[in-house]
């Protein structure tokens, strides 16, 4: 992976530094848009699923449960606001902090840049696959994580609520059944204890 020049480096990003997630970020890092029914917890949770599994991969990141409920469309809408731009082809499969490459597209400036929710625009016509990919490797030359530090990412996982009902319906249905085996045999002990009709104590 090659250093990228200090000229295309963001502020918050100095030089052999642009790939490590710091505490510190500076506060232009989150001006994007938050999606319709996204937190600025979930952005970040979605800022560390893309690093960790790459632009694109989406059910990869819906099987880690680490945002439940939000559907494909959604983590795609997000992800563009976080870019700063409408295109997402050229960064698919790339392990990439979003953030910071919404932080250079927040600072381009000029007649050609049309902008929708803070994202840049297409405005030509639509990239060809040898110029999606000449970009892709150029991406991943200046914004790439390095691998031994996305594969360590540990993303935190939380129970989808209708997951969590259906589950708890289910061992209700279980605990249920068990009851109603326990209330059987207690019947049915019962049924042997009783006392036969007819009986010295039956008759007294």
């Amino acid at each position: 992976m090659s250093t990228a020049t200090s000229s295309v480096i963001p502020r918050s990003m100095p030089t052999g530094q642009r790939n490590v997630v710091r505490s510190n970020d500076s506060a232009s890092l989150w001006n994007c848009t938050l999606s319709p029914g996204w937190t600025l917890d979930e952005v970040q949770v979605l800022r560390q699923a893309l690093m960790k599994f790459g632009v694109g991969n989406w059910m990869k990141i819906i099987e880690s449960e680490s945002l439940p409920g939000k559907t494909i469309a959604q983590m795609n809408l997000q992800t563009q606001r976080m870019l700063g731009q409408q295109s997402t082809a050229e960064f698919n499969g790339l392990h990439i902090d979003t953030l910071r490459v919404g932080e250079l597209n927040s600072l381009k400036q000029g007649k050609d840049i049309k902008r929708k929710n803070n994202c840049i625009v297409n405005t030509g016509g639509k990239l060809g696959r040898d110029e999606v990919e000449q970009r892709r490797v150029k991406h991943r030359e200046m914004f790439e994580v390095e691998e031994s530090v996305w594969r360590n990412i540990v993303l935190p996982r939380f129970d989808n609520p209708l997951v969590v009902l259906d589950r708890k319906r289910a061992e209700l249905k279980a605990l249920k059944a068990e009851l109603d085996d326990v209330l059987a045999q207690l019947a049915s002990a019962g049924d042997e204890c009783a006392v036969p009709a007819g009986t010295k104590r039956a008759r007294e």
